[in-house]
């Protein structure tokens, strides 16, 4: 059982929860609806401060305050509204790595890359986006003033926290409302922010913020220190020629450096245990969104990446350490060919399950059709199960960030040309992943095979099912078009071309009715 903030996220902020109705930004800046004033929760609970950074944190895993009751925000279903497992699925269910074979509620229109503007996924992933936002603006809104030192650990923490989900929105969706502590209080129509404007705003908040974060390896297990901020701006840099039509990896690389010379973090010798229920032990990990089978049940998070993962009739459930599976994702053949001949290769990354399985997806509706994906686990590295005994709610953490990321991120920016890192140093890191994958230097490769494609195939070995897949094939051009094909992109079997426009997403129908700051998207 993790000691961590899960014992705040309960207690002294059942007054402090924000009730949003479906996505309506003229609400987005209201505080919460509550039956006593903060100042009454503070002199009954002095920790209701840390509750409420608490709750911020558990929005990016959890639903709300009850297991599959209410949820923060209007959903058919409430353990498909949790924020990471939406992120997941426009992240992994679009691309090459994960296919699924419900197709409920809009589901499929994610395997098949032809979403609309009214696709309740899409404004679901929307609505949890500006929760994080609204919820981490009230915060800093009442500890406005408050010259505590842990208050203002906790208002540069909340800052990150908005700051990553301000970043989710650049990604994903592009132009989009803004809204800080400072804009008014009520029914408000909240200006819109371009692409560019926001990136401004989050690189600024977080330069800003990176000397006041704690220091490296001084805060608690699952909370941000500064090497957490050095990855988010390392990213937001990474990615901001699709942002903003502007080169940056010169300053990705700076920020990259730091990581790898001066965060303490270092590699997890064993691959398998980062995905692990005790992958808590792991100085890999920078940034975890924390679970708990005991204390943060939700069907979120790695919950749903395990119990999704698997089929009872080609699969052990018990293996995985959970109670049963629910035959939803599984992967590519396209995928599967990263890591050529599984009989021969020696990657131990490769973590299919081949049994009872095709490699082709010929009718994705059927899960034995694709390799399904073994690497996230609630079994301890001794081959225990996790704390819930019932095997429903798992233990292992979501990796956010981890240091193998940065290693490879390093090594891009490196090859696309930015200054401040060096080849050698690249290679290095490049190879140190793959004599973990090998378990020697036989996986070792030499500088001229260091090339981007070589990159983006090796962040997929290394990340896959991390939630990165999306964003990297968009940042290397072959997401969209047939660059690079994959089954079922472009809803063909062989997969097709798709529509420059989709690399953003639509800003929901929801939002467009009740902001006329908004425009939508092209292509919608």
């Amino acid at each position: 059982m993790k000691k961590i903030m899960f014992n705040y996220i309960y207690t002294g902020i059942a007054g402090l929860m924000v009730v949003f109705a479906t996505s309506c930004t003229g609400d987005l800046d209201t505080d919460p609806r509550v039956e006593q004033t903060i100042d009454n929760i503070l002199d009954e609970d002095p920790d209701a401060y840390k509750g409420m950074l608490a709750k911020i944190y558990s929005a990016f895993i959890l639903t709300g305050q009850e297991t599959s009751g209410q949820t923060d925000v209007v959903a058919p279903d409430a353990g498909a509204s949790s924020y990471i497992r939406n992120y997941w699925n426009f992240q992994e269910l679009t691309t090459d790595e994960a296919l699924n074979r419900w197709g409920d509620g809009g589901l499929d229109a994610l395997n098949r890359l032809n979403w609309t503007a009214g696709n309740n996924f899409v404004r679901i992933l929307y609505d949890r986006i500006y929760l994080e936002v609204a919820m981490a603006n009230n915060f800093l809104r009442e500890t406005q003033g408050i010259e505590d030192e842990e208050i203002q650990d906790f208002r540069n923490e909340a800052r990150f926290l908005r700051a990553l989900a301000y970043w989710h929105a650049i990604d994903m969706f592009g132009n989009v409302p803004f809204v800080t502590e400072n804009d008014p209080v009520g029914n408000f129509e909240p200006p819109r922010y371009t692409r560019e404007a926001l990136f401004n705003y989050v690189e600024n908040e977080l330069l800003e913020i990176i000397p006041l974060m704690k220091d490296p390896g001084t805060n608690e297990y699952a909370r941000a220190d500064r090497v957490a901020a050095w990855m988010l701006i390392s990213k937001l840099y990474l990615n901001a020629e699709v942002y903003i039509g502007e080169p940056r990896y010169s300053e990705a690389l700076t920020y990259l450096d730091n990581i790898v010379r001066e965060s303490g973090y270092s590699l997890e010798p064993d691959y398998q245990n980062l995905f692990l229920a005790d992958n808590d032990n792991s100085r890999e990990i920078i940034l975890p969104l924390a679970s708990d089978g005991l204390r943060s049940q939700s069907y979120g998070g790695t919950t749903y990446i395990i119990h999704a993962g698997i089929s009872n009739s080609t699969m052990n459930p018990s293996d995985f350490g959970v109670n049963g599976g629910w035959e939803g994702n599984r992967t590519t053949s396209a995928f599967v060919d990263l890591f050529g001949n599984l009989e021969t290769n020696g990657d131990r990354r490769a973590l299919f399950h081949t049994e009872g399985h095709i490699k082709e997806n010929t009718d994705y509706t059927a899960f034995n059709n694709g390799y399904a994906i073994a690497k996230f686990k609630n079994i301890t590295a001794s081959g225990d199960m996790g704390s819930d005994t019932s095997g429903e709610f798992v233990d292992t953490d979501f990796p956010l960030f981890r240091l193998a990321d940065a290693y490879l991120m390093y090594a891009e920016a490196v090859v696309r040309g930015g200054t401040g890192g060096d080849l050698s140093t690249a290679l290095d890191l490049v190879n140190q992943l793959r004599e973990r994958a090998y378990g020697d230097t036989s996986g070792n490769i030499g500088s001229a095979a260091l090339t981007l494609d070589f990159i983006l195939d090796e962040r997929g070995r290394e990340l896959y099912w991390e939630g990165h897949r999306r964003t990297d094939l968009i940042r290397f051009g072959k997401f969209t078009g047939n660059t690079y094909l994959w089954p079922w992109k472009g809803a063909t079997l062989g997969g097709s071309a798709v529509e420059s426009f989709r690399t953003l997403l639509p800003i929901p129908l929801t939002d467009l009715g009740v902001n006329s700051n908004l425009v939508q998207n092209p292509g919608y």
